[in-house]
């Protein structure tokens, strides 16, 4: 299914948004708008709609709009596919198909077909193949995909198959069951013989249109038959044979056929025949001028040249059936004594005999029989032999019985019999010939059948006033039995199934199927095996009724319909169209409804008593055949007259001779001689039914496939039906709608209401929803886990192959989870799974997929294995030459051997005695053999024939088993229902019997009662005249009671007319309010069925909704599938890269390999080719000295001997040196050897350089991309990360700067503070010195203990304080320590965080460099591998010009050997000859010289070998530095690697900084808090000190007031104590210091709580000294002595303090 474009989607949604509906009226529908209701006050049940058309708004109903499908819907291939799935919406996409071309359209299961106007271009071969071995998923709708469907289905499943076609007539059932065929005949083929060519089955259909086609009313060639064409399949899929049956051929339209119609085509083709000698003999040169069975010759000249080549046609078809012309010449004649019959007539009245005897003569002779045979056969019905009256019914019921005397029949009557039976047994003949010609005894798998019936016959659709006939019911009741299998096919089973399986689905809008009609035609009693004359009231139908009155004295047409209306006609209460029959205006007529009531038919009961009758005639006309004394036409009767059954004339064609054919005559035959049937088999009413039963059985034990023909538009169709008949298709039939464009016309105009009316009666819609609504694929369980576990692997691998499964649901469950499947889209059952349309065709479509790869796997796996054999083959083989070439070379060498050629010459002659005696021991064994094999050929030729023939014998016996069985059983079913009936007659009988005797004794006792009345009555007459008083008193009485009865009877009389006004009034009123309750109930029932029908509408609406959004679901689940699937395959394609890179780094290292390689093998070359041209110039020195020698002509024998032992010499030396040309000639074989490998391994490595360069570049280009990508990311974190520095750093410098600031501002006030202390200190001390003095000199002076007391106290509280002013300044010395001590951490870590960055920088360059570097490196390299591909192409060349040098070189190798040995004939020559001693002694200095060269050019070759063993080692050494390189590159990646971790790290130690840097300003914030409080706290000691001094002041004041008295005794001891009072003016101000100072202190010490306690020598030995104190201090130049006199003057005074306590 193809995405739509976002236009596409765009125009849906503003299709829907505008709520296009249809309108329905009795013309068709048309498209409209729907007009919101919101602000619209319409009645309830009413819409408001504006026609597209013309614009008109209309209020309609709301059933007649139905939702309208986008136009994106118009031409869907499968209606189910609809959004909206209704009526208008079909019809619209039928006719916008219709109106393309596009005849086929998917509807769910089925196919839909509209009879195309003439010959589409669709039907061709070319379009065959385009369908062949395809899926029905992806084949577009036509015949042949079902063809295709079906015959896969059965190849798939091996289960029977068969394809029916459902129409009306001149639907086109025909021609697409010979497209079928053809479809099947072509793509399938047949085994070797040929069975069913496309020939055959072309010649098949010729036959049948000839024999069985005739033209009618509603089609010019219409198919007057049922035929079952059975197509055989071999293990192949192949066809192995063919068979065909035949069933309701209308033998009697030979003779009667309704008015305006013709007989069969085949009378027209004989008349027309061309061939001067058939036509003599067959007497038809002189035609008749009247015939009474209406066969007249064609009048137009076209159409008798038409009918005479068509009569050659079937001449030729017939011969490729394989009929002789014998057989043909008998049918021949068989039709023209028809004809001839025809011609002959009968009388009207009087005798029965021939009208004009001269044709029946001919008629007579043409059979082979004499006139009177002929005449007696038809007129007279006298049997020999009893053959007519022969029964196979246990007993012989009325309608045998009567056969003995004959039927009342007129003369035309018999002789239309006649004409009949002959007619029915030619045809019957014809079938059995075809069936001959696609025989074949071959063993057949499974078949296929394709079912052909004649349509729905309506003579009103075909423009003819004329009522229906007999032949036309039978048809038409063959297609509701048709329709009613598709129908339990589609609903019943499913819903049947669905329960079994446990299934819960909803379809109340689906209604249930309506049989009347069928029931009114063959519903048959519970009693039908009773044959009795007496009319029961038990329902029957038309066909039993028939049966029935045929045997009923005086029954006539009026009788038979009224006993059916009673049955099934219209009854009070019911409303129209409730019942299957009306009646109708005309007599003898009736009105039945077929297709579930949408095609009313009208048929004419006239003359149908007579049809069903026997006519003896007919079953006379196989026994004149049989008796012909024409040898052509009696062996052909003959022949069939063993095997006929029951079943002839009832169904032909059941001679086939493969299994399945023989299997499906004894289905058929079993439907014959079952129950019912055996006994009415006889019944030609009853006939048709047990036909149409044997096609039904037939069909039902194969898969069924359905394709429904639909007739587009029919002649004299009025749109309504008759008034009976009609429907009411919409309540809004009456608008007037605008006839200028009622339904969109502009495409091929189609008949929309003859379309609506076939559409409804096939109940496809709701076939269509039903099978999209619930599951129509399904499998068993284990049947699915086989098929689909391909599917998952992974449990396969889990469980293993051949596991045992318990539990087959759980297994399928499993697999379902692993499939991923929409949960909506399967479902599961007690022992099957359930699948939505379509899901398990895709899975299908994944398996097909799987195993397609599974197999090319397979494949390659053995192409490879076949490859290796192949090349282990080709090892062989060389090594087979090679020994092959070393024998030659050896038999060369000893060829010329006395002894060998004494060897080769006697071997021979030793073994041919032995070899001509094994020769004709074998030939002798072979003849032995061969004879052996002749005769169990021959053995086995005759025993196949005869189990052939012995299985035949079988079947037939089987069947003829078959038969007698069922027959015995029938037979004892009938005994057993006579004699249930005798029982009961005879309990009846003695019920009746005790009846009448008690009857007739109570009669005996009313006449004794009578009697007796009457002597009493006698007694009183006499009595009154005896005595006068006694009879009037009794007279009185008699008076009396009489006047009572009378009164009696007034009274009872009065009160009974009473009542009855009573109960009349009542009836009255209860008729009145029935009549209210009746149209209440009416009214009750039409809104309820106008409700059920919004309930319908809305239910199917909602449905739709669902399955759209189901599919929407299936859709989103699909593509979620599709998305992970998408990023697996992305990261298996980023492992691949990875892969491949690797390997195309290998690749180049190997590439740098080779070409070093080939760089020593050039070297090589070039040192070989010095090598030679060094041997060359030696052979040209030698020359010339040896034409010195010969031109020297004077010897000496001394310098002989000295040259011969030169000569041995010079042989040694030319021997080594031979040998060494040949180690050379070996190397260069290395070489050469090495040349070739190093080519293909060129070319190779050429390809795939090719290749991976390519590769490499995209690589290279994407690995750009992504290192440029990744450093724009690393410069945008190294910005990040840089200002996030600079923001640290500015943030920092604020830090130190108001760190700074704050020391300084601190370490200021600390160092005032401090001087000020000190010198509060100083004042404090010297005070207290003071005071300590005054208090002794009062102690001395006995002051008040009180005031001693106080001073002590403040002394104290002093104290105290400043311990805890101490205290708390160590504690902010401490912090602020603390402070310093993380500030610089910071700085530290800030310092070390720039050298990381910086660091991370210069490798960011560094790595940014090596990029570049490796990027120009990378460029070198393509440019060396380009270098190297044009290196290693003019090394190539250069190679095939070392190859040609070489060439050259063992050229010159062999010349100089020839010279060498030019020159050792010289020298023995010389040997021979005297020799100069001056040339002997030449001759030695070169030979020297030679030796000199010689080992020279051995140094050559070993300095060669080196210098080839340095380019190895430098080889290694560069592969070794490659290897470094590509171990440093990883080294580079690695370290890039951990850059990036360091850059995480660097970020968390940045963040972790930051949060430092919050902790230190939150510090910070704190000491500032600190340092505003230990203000606060100096003011509040400032203030005590200013209280203090006060209080001192005071106190001075005291004392000296005090003092005064005592001035004297001061001044005495002032002179003693100066030094005492400087000091105790010190300790005075240090004590006011130090009291005005701690007070502060102790409350912020207090207030805090956070301060310990300390000793206060430990607050006075950090105190810095007194510059103050320096200074005023002359003596001292350092600060020490002065502290320590502090600190001691401290000790004395506590001390003084302590005694002065104590």
């Amino acid at each position: 299914m193809r995405a739509k474009t976002e236009e596409q989607i765009a125009a849906e949604e503003a299709w829907y948004e505008t709520e296009k509906v249809w309108l329905v009226h009795k013309d068709g529908f048309s498209l409209a708008s729907q007009l919101k209701s919101e602000e619209l006050s319409l009645p309830e049940g009413k819409v408001r709609v504006k026609l597209d058309h013309d614009g008109a708004i209309l209020d309609v109903d709301e059933d007649d709009v139905e939702k309208a499908n986008a136009p994106s819907c118009d031409r869907l291939e499968d209606l189910a596919s609809l959004v909206y799935l209704n009526e208008s919406s079909v019809l619209h996409t039928l006719r916008q198909r219709y109106g393309a071309s596009l005849l086929h359209t998917y509807a769910g299961p089925s196919l839909l077909v509209l009879s195309p106007r003439g010959a589409p271009a669709v039907y061709s071969e070319k379009v065959m193949h385009m369908f062949k071995g395809c899926r029905r998923e992806d084949m577009a709708p036509h015949i042949y995909a079902v063809a295709q469907t079906a015959y896969r289905a059965m190849l798939m499943s091996r289960q029977d198959q068969s394809i029916i076609l459902l129409g009306s007539s001149g639907s086109g059932k025909t021609t697409s069951c010979q497209h079928l065929v053809q479809y099947l005949a072509t793509i399938t083929g047949t085994s070797g013989n040929k069975v069913f060519s496309v020939e055959k089955w072309q010649a098949l259909y010729t036959l049948l249109e000839a024999f069985g086609n005739s033209p009618t009313i509603m089609n010019g060639n219409a198919t007057r038959f049922s035929q079952i064409l059975s197509l055989d399949f071999d293990q192949a899929g192949q066809v192995a044979s063919a068979s065909i049956q035949t069933m309701l051929l209308e033998k009697l339209r030979v003779a009667r056929r309704p008015a305006s119609e013709a007989t069969f085509n085949v009378f027209y083709y004989l008349l027309a025949c061309g061939d001067g000698t058939l036509r003599t003999e067959l007497h038809l040169n002189h035609l008749a001028e009247n015939n009474v069975f209406g066969i007249m010759p064609l009048a137009k000249p076209e159409e008798k040249q038409k009918a005479a080549q068509q009569f050659s046609k079937l001449q030729t078809a017939m011969k490729v059936l394989g009929i002789s012309p014998d057989e043909q010449k008998a049918c021949w004649l068989i039709l023209a004594a028809i004809y001839h019959l025809g011609a002959a007539g009968a009388t009207k009245a009087g005798r029965k005999q021939f009208a004009r005897h001269e044709w029946a003569q001919k008629a007579a002779y043409l059979l082979g029989c004499s006139l009177e045979e002929l005449s007696s056969a038809i007129f007279k019905h006298q049997h020999k032999g009893g053959t007519l009256q022969r029964s196979t019914s246990f007993r012989q019921g009325p309608e045998e019985s009567s056969l003995g005397d004959g039927p009342k029949m007129s003369a035309l009557e018999c002789l239309e019999g006649m004409a009949s039976g002959l007619y029915s047994e030619l045809f019957t003949l014809l079938i059995s010939l075809v069936n001959r010609a696609l025989k074949s005894s071959q063993h057949s798998l499974c078949s296929m059948m394709i079912v052909d019936t004649p349509g729905f016959q309506n003579p009103e659709q075909g423009g003819s006033a004329r009522g229906a006939s007999f032949e036309e019911l039978c048809h038409n009741y063959a297609q509701d039995r048709l329709q009613r299998l598709f129908h339990e096919r589609t609903f019943v089973q499913e819903l049947e199934r669905y329960k079994e399986e446990n299934i819960e689905l909803a379809f109340d809008d689906i209604e249930p199927a309506a049989d009347d009609s069928v029931a009114a035609v063959d519903q048959a009693s519970h009693q039908s095996l009773v044959r009795s004359l007496a009319r029961t009231d038990e329902a029957r139908g038309l066909l039993w009724l028939l049966e029935e009155e045929a045997l009923v004295p005086g029954a006539t047409e009026d009788t038979l319909l009224e006993r059916l209306f009673s049955y099934y006609g219209p009854q009070e209460g019911d409303k129209k169209g409730q019942s299957p029959l009306l009646r109708s205006s005309k007599p003898h007529h009736f009105l039945l409804g077929h297709s579930h009531g949408t095609n009313w038919v009208e048929y004419n009961v006239t003359g149908w008593l007579s049809y069903t009758k026997q006519n003896p005639a007919t079953q006379n006309a196989p026994r004149l055949l049989q008796d012909s004394q024409k040898k052509i036409i009696s062996n052909l009767f003959l022949g069939r007259a063993g095997s006929a059954t029951v079943l002839s004339g009832s169904i032909a064609g059941l001679e086939g001779g493969s299994q399945l054919a023989l299997r499906r005559a004894t289905s058929m035959r079993k439907t014959f001689t079952t129950g019912m049937a055996a006994v009415k088999k006889k019944s030609l009413c009853i006939q048709i039914k047990l036909q149409v039963d044997a096609l039904i059985d037939t069909i039902k034990r194969s898969k069924m496939h359905f394709v429904h023909c639909f007739l587009p538009v029919a002649e004299g169709w009025a749109g309504e039906p008759r008034s009976a008949s009609s429907r009411r298709v919409s309540s809004s039939s009456e608008l007037d709608l605008p006839p200028g464009d009622p339904c969109e016309a502009g495409l091929l105009q189609l008949d929309v209401p003859l379309l609506r009316a076939q559409l409804r009666g096939s109940r496809l819609l709701d076939a269509m929803r039903m099978y999209r609504q619930g599951y129509p694929d399904h499998m068993v369980f284990s049947e699915f886990r086989r098929r689909f576990d391909v599917l998952a692997p992974h449990l396969t691998k889990k469980h293993g192959r051949n596991y045992i499964v318990v539990d087959e649901k759980r297994a399928v469950e499993e697999l379902l989870e692993s499939l991923d499947l929409e949960k909506s889209s399967c479902c599961m059952g007690l022992s099957r799974v359930f699948f939505r349309a379509g899901t398990l065709a895709r899975l299908e479509e994944q398996r097909d997929e799987q195993t397609s790869r599974h197999l090319t796997l397979f494949q390659a796996a053995c192409r490879g294995y076949l490859a290796r054999q192949h090349f282990k083959k080709r090892k062989i083989q060389d090594l087979a030459i090679r020994c092959v070439q070393k024998n030659i070379k050896k038999n060369k060498g000893v060829k010329d051997w006395p002894w060998w050629k004494l060897f080769t010459t006697v071997r021979p002659l030793i073994e041919v005695q032995l070899s001509e005696e094994q020769i004709r021991n074998k030939d002798e064994e072979i003849q032995q053999l061969r004879s052996k094999l002749e005769k169990v050929e021959k053995e086995r030729n005759e025993l196949r024939l005869n189990s052939d023939r012995l299985e035949t014998r079988i079947s037939e016996l089987t069947s003829e088993l078959t038969d007698e069985r069922n027959t015995g059983e029938s037979a004892s079913q009938l005994l057993d229902a006579e004699t249930a009936e005798r029982l009961r007659a005879e309990k009846e009988m003695k019920e009746l019997q005790t009846q009448y005797d008690a009857l007739k004794k109570q009669m005996e006792v009313m006449e004794m009662e009578v009697m007796e009345a009457r002597l009493i009555r006698a007694a009183e007459i006499n009595g009154e005249v005896d005595d006068d008083d006694a009879g009037g008193e009794w007279r009185l009485k008699y008076e009396r009671a009489v006047r009572e009865v009378d009164f009696t009877k007034k009274r009872l009389q009065q009160e009974l007319e009473d009542k009855l006004e009573v109960e009349q009034q009542s009836k009255r009123q209860l008729e009145r309010r029935l009549g209210d309750l009746q149209a209440d109930s009416d009214e009750s029932q039409r809104a309820l069925q106008q409700l059920k029908k919004k309930c319908q509408r809305l239910t199917a609406e909602l449905q739709d909704t669902k399955l759209h959004l189901e599919g929407q679901q299936v859709r989103n689940h699909e593509l979620e599938k599709k998305q992970r699937r998408f990023d697996s395959e992305l990261s298996q394609a980023h492992e691949e890269a990875q892969r491949e890179k690797l390997q195309r780094e290998k690749l180049q290292r190997e590439k740098d390999m080779l070409l070093a390689e080939a760089f020593s093998l050039k070297q090589q070359l070039e040192e070989k080719d010095m090598d030679i041209a060094g041997f060359t110039q030696k052979v040209v020195s030698l020359e010339a000295e040896l034409q010195d020698i010969s031109s020297q002509e004077s010897k000496d024998e001394a310098s002989l001997a000295k040259v011969k032992k030169q000569l041995r010499d010079l042989e040694a030396k030319v021997k080594d040196q031979e040998e060494e040309l040949d180690e050379q000639a070996g190397t260069i074989q290395m070489l050469e050897q090495a040349k070739l490998r190093l080519e293909m391994e060129m070319e190779r490595v050429r390809q795939t350089h090719s290749k991976e360069m390519e590769s490499r570049d995209e690589e290279v280009e994407e690995a750009r991309q992504s290192c440029q990508k990744k450093l724009k990311q690393m410069e945008v974190q190294l910005e990040e990360e840089y200002e996030d520095k600079q923001k640290a750093l500015r943030e920092k410098r604020e830090l130190e700067s108001k760190l700074a600031a704050l020391s300084d501002q601190v370490s200021q006030r600390d160092f005032e503070s401090e001087k000020r202390l000190r010198k509060d200190l100083k004042r404090t001390k010297a005070l207290l010195a003071d005071a300590q003095i005054m208090l002794d000199h009062l102690k001395n002076n006995a002051p008040s203990k009180r005031e001693i007391a106080q001073l002590k106290n403040q002394l104290e509280e002093s104290e105290f304080t400043c311990a805890a002013a101490v205290k708390a300044r160590k504690a902010m010395e401490v912090e602020i320590e603390d402070l310093h001590l993380q500030i610089d951490d910071i700085v530290k870590a800030k310092t070390a965080l720039e050298e990381q960055l910086s660091r991370l920088q210069r490798e960011k360059n560094e790595i940014q460099n090596r990029l570049e570097e490796d990027q120009e490196d990378m460029n070198e390299l393509m440019k060396k591998h380009k270098a190297a591909v044009a290196q290693a192409s003019r090394d190539l060349a250069q190679m095939s010009d070392l190859q040609a040098q070489l060439e050259e070189a063992n050229k010159e190798k062999q010349d100089l050997q020839e010279k060498l040995q030019a020159l050792q004939s010289q020298v023995e020559f010389l040997e021979q000859s005297m020799v100069d001693k001056s040339l002997v002694s030449r001759q030695e200095a070169k030979i020297r010289e030679l030796e000199t060269r010689l080992e020279f050019e051995r140094t050559q070759v070993k300095r060669l070998e080196s210098l080839a063993s340095r380019l190895k080692e430098n080889m290694e050494k560069l592969t070794e530095e490659r290897d470094q390189r590509a171990a440093a590159e990883n080294r580079e990646k690695e370290q890039n690697k951990r850059l990036q971790r360091q850059l995480r790290d660097t970020k968390e130690e940045m963040g972790e900084l930051a949060r430092k840097e919050a902790e230190a300003s939150r510090k910070k914030h704190e000491l500032e808090m600190d340092l505003e409080s230990l203000e606060a706290a100096n003011q509040s000691l400032q203030a005590d000190l200013k209280l203090a001094f006060k209080r001192i002041g005071d106190l001075q004041a005291a004392i000296e007031d005090e003092m005064e008295s005592d001035e004297n005794e001061d001044l005495i001891n002032s002179e003693g104590d100066s030094d005492v009072d400087s000091e105790l003016e010190d300790r005075v101000d240090g004590v006011k210091s130090w009291l005005s100072k701690n007070k502060g202190p102790s409350k912020a010490a207090s207030d805090d709580g956070s301060l310990k306690s300390s000793s206060p020598t430990s607050h006075w030995k950090p105190l810095p000294p007194d510059r103050s104190d320096d200074e005023h201090d002359p003596v001292d130049g350092t600060s020490r002595p002065r502290y320590s006199h502090n600190c001691l003057s401290d000790s004395d005074t506590e001390a003084k303090l302590a005694e002065t306590n104590a």
